[in-house]
Order: C-alpha cells, then sequence, then structure tokens
C-alpha cells in the first residue's frame, strides 16, 4: 500500500509518525491505520482540516472498517488528537474509556477439544509450491505462538540466534515498542524446538529468521493467517464455530490458560497481573486485565478478582 498521504491531514499526520517514531515507537504499529484513515478522509470529508468528533467517529465506526481494527483505529486517533491539541489545534481527543463495542467480538478463546482438533490439523498442512517446508515451519511456530503468548509478528519475525535452545529462553525483539524482553519455553516446547532445528538448518538456506519463508525472509502475515484457516477449516470438530480465526487468537488463548490455571491454584488474580503484563509486553495493566473478560462466566465471579481494582484500570490515561 502507497505511504503517500493526499488528505488536508497528510503533513500533520507525517509529522506525528515522525514524532512517534523519535520517542521509540514502532512506526508500522499505526502507519496501515493512518493510511487509510487518510484515504477515508480524501473520500469522505475532502478539504476538512479540522479532526473533529464527526471524522474521528465516522471512520472508526465505518461500515467496512473489520472488527480486529476498531481498538487501533480508536488507539490511533486519540494518539493523533493529542498530537494536535499539543501543537495548539482545537482537535478532538477520544475518551480513554471509549471503546468499540464491535472490537470485543474479535477475541476468540479456543475450547479444549477446537484447540486439540486445531492443532491436529496443522499437523497435517501440505507444503505449497511457494512455501515448500511451510506444514514443518507453522506446526511449530503456532505451538511456540500460543506456549508463550507471542504475537503473531513476534513470532514471524523471530531471529534464530535469539532462540536458546540450551536454555529454553527466546529474546522477543520485534515487539510493539521496540522494547525487548525473554520467554521461556516449557520442556516440551524446547524439544520441538530443537528437533525442527535441525531441520530448518538445512531448509533454511542460511536465512537468519526462525521460521523463514523459501526467500530467505520472515513468513508474511498473510501467509500464516491462510494456514491457520486452512487448518480450522479442515479440523475435525463438532459443532464448529463458522467463520475465520486469528493467529492472536493464540495469544489470547494463552493469556486465558494463564488465568484459568492460576484461579484453578486459588492465586490472587489481581497480583498476578503484574507478572502477565511483563511476560506478555503490555504497556498497562490495563490491556492484560482486559483477558478477565473474557473468562468463562461461572470463573468472572471468583473471589480473587477484585472488580473495583480491575473497572479502575480502565480509567487510566495512556501517556
Amino acid at each position: 500500500m502507497n505511504d503517500e498521504f493526499i488528505s488536508a491531514f497528510s503533513g500533520r499526520i507525517g509529522a506525528f509518525l515522525d514524532y512517534r517514531t523519535a520517542r521509540g515507537f514502532k512506526r508500522e504499529t499505526y502507519i496501515r491505520h493512518f493510511i487509510r484513515f487518510d484515504r477515508w478522509c480524501a473520500e469522505k470529508q475532502p478539504g476538512q482540516d479540522l479532526l473533529s468528533r464527526e471524522i474521528v467517529h465516522g471512520w472508526i465506526d465505518d461500515d467496512k472498517a473489520p472488527c480486529h481494527e476498531l481498538s487501533h483505529r480508536a488507539a490511533a486517533m486519540r494518539l493523533f488528537g493529542r498530537y494536535l491539541c499539543s501543537l495548539g489545534e482545537d482537535a478532538y481527543v477520544l475518551p480513554d474509556k471509549y471503546t468499540p463495542i464491535k472490537s470485543h467480538a474479535a477475541v476468540f478463546v479456543f475450547t479444549d477439544a477446537e484447540l486439540s482438533a486445531l492443532f491436529e490439523s496443522i499437523d497435517f498442512l501440505v507444503p505449497t509450491k511457494k512455501e515448500p517446508f511451510l506444514n514443518e515451519i507453522v506446526s511449530v511456530l503456532f505451538r511456540l505462538i500460543y506456549t508463550c503468548g507471542l504475537r503473531p509478528n513476534e513470532g514471524r519475525e523471530l531471529l534464530a540466534e535469539n532462540v536458546f535452545l540450551d536454555t529454553g529462553a527466546v529474546l522477543i525483539t520485534h515487539t510493539k515498542r521496540n522494547k525487548e524482553r525473554f520467554v521461556v519455553m516449557s520442556d516440551d516446547m524446547v524439544a520441538l524446538a530443537r528437533r525442527y532445528d535441525q531441520r530448518r538448518r538445512i531448509f533454511g538456506g542460511g536465512s537468519p529468521y526462525f521460521f523463514p519463508s523459501a526467500g530467505g525472509g520472515p513468513l508474511s502475515a498473510e501467509t500464516i493467517h491462510s494456514a491457520l484457516n486452512m487448518a480450522w477449516s479442515h479440523a475435525d470438530i463438532d459443532g464448529k464455530r463458522p467463520g475465520k480465526i486469528r493467529v492472536y487468537s493464540l495469544r489470547h488463548q494463552f493469556a486465558s490458560a494463564c488465568l484459568n490455571r492460576w484461579l484453578d491454584n486459588g492465586e490472587n488474580l489481581m497480583a498476578m497481573l503484574p507478572f502477565l503484563r511483563e511476560y506478555m509486553g503490555h504497556k498497562n495493566l490495563s490491556e492484560t486485565a482486559y483477558y478477565i473478560h473474557i473468562l468463562p462466566e461461572n470463573l468472572i465471579k471468583s473471589p480473587a478478582i477484585d472488580w473495583d481494582k480491575f473497572n479502575a484500570m480502565f480509567q487510566e490515561v495512556e501517556k
């Protein structure tokens, strides 16, 4: 997608992205959303150069917006509005408590049976002409994303030199905020990764990536999304829920599994959230606490959840 901005906001969008990059944030985090916002403004609000409430909500709530993008659109507009206000403009700032309702529908948590059937189907994926080793790669990649709670790009772009098979530690560098962190693989995951690494050294062609594409770079987001949904479509599941799933759902599954395990062990969930936050690389505790919302109804009534503290987290102001 061409990143040349064409709307009345073009110069300020570019300056905002430069400002964010200078502060240590990845430009890629919001670039695609601002490209789409720019095109939308050029088409729907030509000539309008004030970031008004109408424009912000019009773009976020556009019928063509995919559900999984809504929260990202909201975050982008909130930050952009604050930036423009800091320059002295009378820009609309999206309230912190605003959450696009449709975005919650994107959170998909598998049942144990669904997850088991999905991974069994993943193991039987067939290679493609474009990616002749795809079946071997994604079988390990998807398990690593799930068992370590990685963002999809953190798994795809993982460098082989950052996977320490002697200790099971994995250094995550391609993060949302360019902030490195370590995660640790389980014993079973380490054993699987070691076997995979022997094969990778043969078919990887010297690529620096732990999950290389046939061209030597990382597998594309589209490739792994297609592979996961191919496996989902072939999974033997009674009463399978319709529609496509997201690779990000495996990260959601990790968080849900951690919370469930702590509740089963009688842990104070609010005391454990900071550990999960660090492990998953969240900026704010509220991002981690959101996963409490996706627990089964019988679990969210647990006394281990302090709902007063939990609700207060969503009043945090993003700085």
